[in-house]
């Protein structure tokens, strides 16, 4: 069950790990299809070199994979009313911050991949007034039932290219749940201290985890 669990915070920014040049982004459900294939694949075949060293995959998260999300939109929707409270300078931080935290929870979930399958749904026209979509994802384990979520993506309207900031597994927003484990810390000990908390957290070495 880790890895069904982790792989529901990893797939928040889906997609990913694919070169930028090769993806077409004006297109969310071709993107996602496209890369969540060639993560998969790429993962499956580097399992050698992952287990010797499980800080690679920090290092391919890093260079893959931040490019399509839009870690700063994500951020800003955990902080909530919080932002109004707070100095352009704090907020810099807190989303560097929680993008190496993303980093390393992404790192960290890839560990337990152990050959799932990934079923997309079927693509669907998008209506060209809408920023934010849905894309249902399916993860078949023959060990257990399948596991269903749903991601969400935001268009870019300048670039009009889609990024990734959230998933719902059974209902459940990982950036809503996020949100509430923090928004106490955020209103009695402030925005510097949960950056430094997510400091912390990103700093923890990535290890494999046993089943």
């Amino acid at each position: 069950m880790k890895f069904i669990r982790g792989l529901m915070l990893c797939l928040l920014a889906v997609p990913m790990l694919v070169q930028a040049a090769t993806v077409d982004q004006t297109n969310p459900y071709k993107m996602m299809d496209k890369v969540s294939a060639h993560l998969f694949g790429t993962l499956k075949a580097e399992q050698k070199k992952i287990q010797a060293n499980p800080e690679e995959l920090r290092v391919i998260v890093k260079q893959e994979l931040l490019p399509y999300i839009n870690a700063r939109y994500a951020a800003y929707k955990v902080l909530g009313a919080n932002l109004r409270n707070t100095t352009a300078e704090q907020r810099d931080a807190f989303t560097a911050a929680f993008t190496d935290y993303l980093v390393a929870s992404y790192a960290q979930v890839l560990t337990q991949y152990t050959d799932q399958k990934i079923e997309l749904e079927s693509p669907k026209p998008v209506p060209a007034d809408r920023s934010i979509i849905s894309v249902r994802v399916d993860i078949i384990d023959p060990q257990r039932p399948p596991i269903r979520l749903d991601f969400k993506l935001r268009l870019n309207k300048k670039t009009k290219e889609w990024q990734g900031f959230d998933m719902v597994a059974e209902g459940v927003s990982m950036l809503s749940t996020k949100q509430s484990e923090w928004s106490g810390q955020l209103r009695t000990k402030g925005i510097d201290a949960v950056t430094q908390s997510l400091r912390d957290l990103a700093a923890k070495p990535i290890h494999i985890e046993k089943n």
